[in-house]
């Protein structure tokens, strides 16, 4: 991975197109494990191939990482103040995810600075890469996508069981996704790991597009109640802060 950002970085604005000698020096590998790499970018479209002078430029997957990684740090500015908000509200750990593929990706994680003896922490931190189908964000992320771009999510997850209520089933996992929809709000009851429950909402932007999800995680050991009671007590407080997330984003839900 290192060194396919290298050679990512080597192109810039007065070294747009370089051939494979070129990367080679740029990035100190020799010219067979220089097109090795090349090979396996220009694969994912990370980088293209002139087919006349056979140099490389950036490809379009290069242009979408950058307007992601754009969309990202505005989405965090906006929602940090109130993902910490929540967190201090009801004293647990608040995270905030988006989907890459079947994996939610954490780009911001809250710990309350008021009851810490609630928070928990499973070695988490923004950048961690999490299941999507045994997650509560995942299931929310999952929960909007189009059919066929879910499908195909779905043709890549191995449901292996890693919890001790992990659904494995993927006709399950659809019903699952269906009430998910129907709420705007999912449940993870020890699907990812014994003990571990969280409760996702989702975050829509100006297109009503769901572009994130924000959850609450909370441990047995430490809040012992039933699904529901927690629901009852947590549910309130995370709809409203993914509801304000989103109307910053320029959401207007419709009457």
């Amino acid at each position: 991975m290192e060194r396919g950002l290298r050679i990512l970085s080597a192109f810039s604005g007065d070294r747009a197109v370089l051939g494979i000698a070129d990367l080679a020096r740029a990035v100190g590998l020799n010219k067979s494990t220089t097109y090795r790499y090349v090979a396996t970018l220009t694969k994912l479209e990370y980088i293209r191939q002139d087919p006349e002078t056979k140099k490389y430029f950036l490809g379009p997957r290069v242009v979408d990482l950058g307007f992601a990684a754009i969309d990202s740090m505005e989405l965090t500015k906006v929602a940090g103040p109130l993902l910490q908000a929540l967190a201090d509200e009801t004293g647990y750990t608040v995270s905030m995810g988006l989907c890459d593929g079947p994996d939610v990706v954490y780009v911001d994680r809250r710990r309350s600075g008021r009851r810490s003896s609630l928070t928990m922490d499973l070695n988490l931190h923004v950048g961690s890469r999490l299941p999507a189908y045994c997650t509560s964000m995942g299931k929310v992320l999952l929960a909007y996508k189009d059919p066929a771009t879910l499908r195909q999510i779905l043709d890549r997850t191995d449901m292996a069981r890693r919890g001790p209520k992990t659904i494995t089933n993927r006709e399950q996992l659809l019903a699952a996704l269906a009430k998910v929809r129907q709420s705007s709000v999912a449940v993870n009851d020890e699907e990812l790991a014994p003990g571990l429950r969280s409760f996702a909402a989702p975050v829509r932007d100006r297109s009503g597009e769901v572009v994130a999800a924000v959850n609450i995680a909370v441990h047995l050991t430490v809040a012992p109640a039933t699904v529901d009671a927690l629901a009852g007590r947590l549910e309130p407080a995370l709809r409203r802060t993914a509801a304000e997330i989103s109307r910053r984003l320029g959401h207007r839900p419709q009457p």
